[in-house]
């Protein structure tokens, strides 16, 4: 018997909304005082009538649009009923029977721990409707009267959310983190949510059984096992270690003629491992009902305001950047997964063709020139961004705003690679340089002698001290191990502290080899 997971996902994403959902309380993030943005109605105060924020409206149907969903002409709310201290009103406003959007999907390329035949899938998306938060419990181990106690904050209660259920189609635990991935990335493509797992903003839920199969993959049954489902993992590390964990705890079980049961367990980072929460004897019964504080919404004519406001998608700016730009599949995955680094990038492409019609003495224009060069430019551009000053970024936990190298400085730094005028250790000096001054390149450069503005005189006497120096190395390349003669160059640039042209030092090293 093979046994193969059945996974499904629920992922809550707070809207980025100026005021909650239901009142015009701020919508605050989790920096600020607790219980200072509340009121009547987010308290569930008696005889508070809720208002519908018509700004989170928009950015649900339009999250709707972006995840390929039907729009249903009405959507309307319901109660669902439950008690618990985080919920003030003993029941949340949500959609149930007429939910803003269904039957979607998103088509997902997995670059890593693919299974075979789903290195192309496409997710269904079951629905997506909005509902609110609910407020958050902090647990000390103290309260006012010294024992433990449970504090509850109010802000959160009344933030607009949209709850996305997929189908139980994931397979993997990879299949999973791309999947989320590529929500954030869409999300904050349409301006919805910052969808930041850290900071609470996209909260996952999953549900996960093994099912039997035959030696083909077909189902050996009908009916799916028993599911368990882990509540609030907040980051996509978390995701991806809890279902292999889950995955192998269950196949366990089902060796041992065990079989998992219903239940719900919270996922522990630091032992590694779920934990269970509760059995589940049978399905929670919430009582929707219809909310009657609030009529139904048309949609016709909100779908068609959204259609004209929805801007391209990751996926396209994905194939775009690759078509136009010959950017590799590995860097447009980066750039779609981070704000702003698609249109840095191509800012960086357009301004290059300037600097090639300027400099390069071509009789086409400086864009057929890129065109004709793209290749090399695009991975110059992708490896220098991706790795280099992301990771200057990354090392002082900045964002790409707050990075000082405009578009034009970095084509312009760019450029200096191309044509040799700096090599690549001096090139990572000067990119330093660059974010910490605002300067451009070539100033920087000249100012602190960071060229390869070696004279031949100089590179002379350089490789000749050098192969002086090292007398038995010098004999061992001439028996016959050439590949010491990389070494030279590394001594080399060394020694000249990177101002030599590495091509150059290596045809004056062999020169002086043959006399």
């Amino acid at each position: 018997m093979k046994l193969t997971p059945i996974i499904g996902l629920e992922i809550h994403v707070q809207l980025n909304t100026q005021s909650k959902m239901f009142c015009a309380c701020p919508n605050l993030d989790d920096g600020a005082a607790p219980n200072t943005a509340i009121c009547p109605v987010c308290t569930g105060q008696p005889g508070a009538l809720p208002a519908l924020n018509e700004t989170a409206l928009e950015k649900g149907l339009l999250t709707g649009l972006a995840l390929n969903c039907q729009i249903p002409d009405k959507s309307a709310f319901d109660r669902k009923n439950y008690f618990y201290p985080d919920l003030p009103k003993g029941y949340q406003i949500s959609q149930f029977s007429l939910p803003i959007a269904i039957n979607g999907f998103v088509e997902l390329e997995i670059p890593e721990n693919a299974l075979p035949g789903r290195e192309k899938i496409r997710l269904n998306i079951t629905r997506a409707h909005l509902e609110e938060d609910a407020a958050k419990n902090f647990h000390a181990p103290q309260g006012l009267n010294g024992r433990p106690a449970t504090f509850v904050d109010y802000n959160r209660a009344g933030t607009p959310l949209i709850e996305i259920v997929t189908e139980p189609e994931i397979r993997s635990a990879s299949e999973a983190k791309y999947f989320l991935q590529e929500l954030r990335a869409i999300m904050r493509a349409i301006k919805a949510s910052n969808a930041d797992m850290e900071k609470g903003q996209m909260r996952c839920d999953v549900n996960i059984s093994l099912m039997e199969v035959d030696d083909n993959g077909y189902p050996l049954k009908q009916t799916l096992n028993a599911r368990t489902e882990i509540k609030n993992l907040n980051s996509f590390r978390s995701v991806e270690r809890a279902i292999n964990y889950e995955i192998k705890r269950q196949t366990a079980l089902f060796e041992a003629s065990t079989p998992p049961v219903e239940a719900t367990r919270g996922w522990d980072e630091g032992q590694g491992k779920t934990i269970e929460q509760r059995t589940k004897e049978s399905s929670a019964d919430y009582r929707y009902f219809p909310e009657p504080d609030l009529p139904p919404q048309d949609l016709v004519e909100l779908k068609e305001k959204m259609l004209h406001r929805l801007p391209e998608l990751p996926s396209a700016i994905r194939g775009r950047m690759i078509q136009e730009w010959g950017f590799s599949k590995a860097n447009v995955m980066f750039f779609t997964n981070n704000d702003g680094w698609p249109e840095y990038a191509e800012q960086v492409m357009g301004e290059l063709a300037g600097w090639l019609e300027a400099s390069d003495n071509e009789a086409i224009s400086g864009s057929e020139a890129l065109a004709n060069k793209k290749q090399i430019f695009s991975k110059l551009v992708g490896g220098w961004l991706t790795s280099k000053l992301a990771g200057i970024l990354t090392e002082k936990n900045l964002s790409l705003k707050d990075c000082n190298i405009t578009p034009e400085n970095f084509a312009e730094f760019i450029h200096l690679l191309y044509t040799q005028a700096i090599n690549s250790a001096n090139g990572q000096k000067l990119l330093q340089m660059m974010h910490e001054t605002g300067q451009d390149p070539s100033n920087l450069m000249e100012t602190y002698n960071l060229g390869q503005n070696l004279d031949n005189s100089e590179l002379t006497d350089a490789v000749k001290r050098n192969l002086e120096a090292n007398p038995e190395k010098v004999e061992d390349i001439k028996k016959g191990k050439t590949q010491i003669i990389k070494w030279f160059v590394g001594v080399v640039m060394r020694d000249t502290e990177g101002r030599a042209n590495p091509q150059q030092a290596e045809e004056e090293i062999r020169r002086q080899l043959d006399q």
